[in-house]
């Protein structure tokens, strides 16, 4: 990008926090619309998972990213892929056990879902968007 203007890169930066922004309020405006719309609050269990996730990456990865997504010896750094490999399976086994214990709905355990891939697909445009960008936290 380095082509471009100034006015046009941080133009073009502005659309991409934009669409994380809007992924991500996507996300959480179908979370709670799982819970409302059935009425049963027993889905945002789901929302501790979105907690705990990144917070061991936050942690123990550190600032390197190229830590995170390569083999290592280091035994942090595959603690922190496991626990967070552990949330993220909880975030979709969560509803599907509610779902299997009768508690919520199938509208429910769908919009949970969807909620759960709209904040993977937020997470991946945000590391694809780091891969070439200035600001970075990972």
């Amino acid at each position: 990008m380095a082509e471009f203007p100034g006015y046009i890169r941080y133009c073009l930066n502005t659309g991409k926090l934009l669409l994380l922004a809007v992924l991500v309020s996507g996300g959480v405006v179908l979370h709670i619309l799982a819970c409302a719309l059935y009425k049963n609050w027993w889905p945002m269990l789901t929302a501790i998972t979105y907690v705990i996730l990144p917070v061991p990456l936050l942690f123990y990865a550190g600032s390197e990213r190229s830590s995170v997504f390569s083999d290592s010896d280091n035994t942090w750094v595959n603690a922190t892929k496991f626990i967070s490999g552990a949330s993220a399976v909880g975030s979709i086994a969560i509803p599907a056990i509610l779902k299997h214990a009768g508690v919520i709905s199938w509208g429910a355990l769908a919009m949970e879902l969807s909620s759960f891939f709209v904040f993977v697909s937020a997470i991946m445009c945000y590391i694809r968007m780091n891969d070439n960008d200035d600001y970075s936290i990972l």
